[in-house]
């Protein structure tokens, strides 16, 4: 748990007590200061005040505060601020968020920053096992896993590997990443942020205040990413790697014919066969893998170390899960998958798929997945997204609207079973946020394992 000892005895804000919330609350009433706290939902309100915070509505009163922390998930411009973000900004009062509490904490220790569409948790994990195995004092966390706040508190050798989503990025003023990962940019969260070029400038935030000792480890697979490696380069702030999952980069690390190769010192070395790394299936993982060897080696670890550690990495709960292979028939966790971006990285890593879509559909729905469309046996749909989802597949899916994920798994197994077709999937890869029936995209994954788990059969 880390203190925030740098509003001592000053009155701070603090709107959202859910888990990031909660743990900014705490560590400010650690460090001293005087914390009044609200959330717009009775029960965390009840939490908070069980923990002794004083609760005030800051919609109608910020009790004198010099700052207010936001939790990231609540609006503070687009679509419309939330009333007590709208009366901070007129009342010139800042608003800010954990990740920023956590900078000021904990300024000796080192930071690096993973963002972008797709991918992020992943190559977050990964770096934090390689730097781990290689012997780092590291802490992971940011969006994901464990809140930012209670993360340990490292000092002057550790390293902390953030998550760092567009809306922690906005909240966030004074962090400098020593490594700042952007791994891509698709269309995403534009209601939050006016639209796309409120997102890209969001993601763009990661290399704020970056100079010459520091790093940019940018995608170069997506023409806004690309164009942001262009104009870092020309600006010549700071080092700045190029990566890819399909082709060759000049001085950069890449992935070409299956191959992770390092051209830092442009000498093009192959470094790791990307068959040897099960657990990161894909050309999206190639680039996740690409972007967590070029942050780790710019942290100092070893090319040899960092390969051994790639090899060793077991995979990200909720993303591409392998939970069990049951007469013959295997079944992928890919609840993470909440938007169609990222199903794709899934989709087009099997054959014969019996998907289970749906939930609270994005913007964009499925129609990009239409080149994948051939791949999926039949696909079940479920919560608010089913009737749009169906009208899309008409005509080229099979598919049924199963409507809860425990229909689905078990409408999929069955399907899967009499078709008995060799190497066959039941993938849980949504397109779809998870908020019309589950708590977060977690929880959907952890009900599919459960649900996984109980069905009978043979177990590979």
């Amino acid at each position: 748990m880390i203190e925030v000892a740098q509003f001592r005895n000053q009155t701070i804000a603090v709107l959202g007590l859910a888990r990031s919330g909660l743990a900014a609350a705490v560590a400010l009433k650690s460090g001293g200061a005087k914390v009044v706290a609200w959330d717009d939902a009775p029960g965390r309100r009840t939490e908070a005040s069980r923990a002794g915070f004083d609760l005030v509505d800051l919609a109608a009163d910020l009790a004198g505060a010099k700052a207010l922390v936001l939790s990231p998930g609540i609006p503070h411009t687009f679509p419309q601020p939330h009333p007590a973000a709208a009366r901070a900004k007129a009342a010139g009062v800042p608003i800010i968020g954990d990740i920023e509490l956590l900078a000021l904490a904990q300024k000796a220790a080192r930071f690096a920053g993973v963002s972008g569409t797709n991918g992020k948790s992943t190559t977050t994990a990964l770096i934090g096992h390689i730097l781990a195995e290689s012997g780092r004092k590291v802490a992971v966390g940011g969006n994901l896993g464990v809140p930012a706040l209670r993360l340990e508190a490292l000092g002057a050798d550790g390293i902390y590997v953030l998550e760092l989503s567009s809306y922690q990025l906005e909240l966030t003023h004074s962090l400098v990443l020593d490594v700042a990962v952007l791994l891509n940019i698709t269309p995403d969260h534009l209601d939050r942020h006016g639209g796309m070029d409120g997102y890209v400038a969001a993601k763009q935030r990661l290399f704020r205040g970056q100079a010459a000792r520091h790093t940019a480890v940018v995608g170069v697979d997506d023409d806004i990413c690309r164009g942001i490696c262009t104009a870092l380069v020309n600006a010549n702030r700071q080092r700045v790697i190029p990566i890819s999952g399909n082709r060759a980069v000049e001085r950069g690390v890449y992935v070409a014919n299956g191959m992770l190769v390092d051209d830092l010192d442009a000498t093009a070395r192959p470094v790791l066969s990307m068959t040897e790394a099960p657990r990161l299936p894909g050309m999206h993982n190639s680039q996740n893998a690409a972007a967590a060897y070029a942050a780790a080696r710019a942290l100092g670890c070893e090319p040899d170390a960092i390969v051994r550690a790639i090899l060793t990495f077991p995979g990200l709960a909720h993303r591409q899960e392998l939970i069990a292979t049951i007469d013959g028939i295997r079944y992928v966790n890919d609840s993470k998958a909440t938007n169609a971006d990222a199903a794709e990285k899934a989709l087009i890593c099997y054959d014969d798929i019996y998907w289970i879509a749906g939930g609270r559909a994005k913007e964009d729905g499925i129609d990009a997945l239409a080149p994948l469309f051939p791949r999926i046996r039949h696909a079940f749909l479920i919560g608010e997204a089913a009737d749009r989802f169906a009208r899309t597949l008409d005509g080229r899916v099979a598919h049924e609207t199963s409507g809860t994920l425990d229909a689905a798994v078990a409408a999929a197994r069955h399907a899967a079973l009499n078709d008995r077709r060799r190497g066959a999937v039941v993938l849980l890869s949504p397109a779809c946020a998870s908020f019309d029936q589950f708590r977060d995209f977690e929880d959907r994954g952890d009900h599919f394992r459960r649900l996984v788990e109980k069905l009978p059969g043979r177990r590979a």
